[in-house]
């Protein structure tokens, strides 16, 4: 019976795991969105910015949050927050 109980629970942690990803991903394109408009780095770096961020955003949106994730803490890193 444990085991069992011990299989779902790593069966519904593994499940939400997208989900809680997802969750995440709007709320870091609104610190990078804001970031962006406080920013004072220059064009080159700006644009690798945006492209992070366009990257996180399509990955988002195609349901890949953990690959959206990574693109937009790179963009995060990037801008210093």
């Amino acid at each position: 019976m444990k085991k069992i109980i011990i299989s779902a629970f790593i069966l519904f942690a593994a499940l939400n795991t997208g989900t809680a990803l997802a969750g995440s991903c709007p709320m870091v394109m609104k610190q990078i969105d804001l970031a962006i408009d406080k920013s004072t780095m220059s064009m080159t770096e700006m644009d690798k910015v945006k492209t992070l961020r366009i990257e996180g955003e399509k990955l988002h949106t195609s349901g890949d949050h953990s690959a959206s994730v990574d693109a937009l803490n790179k963009a995060k890193d990037l801008l210093g927050i």
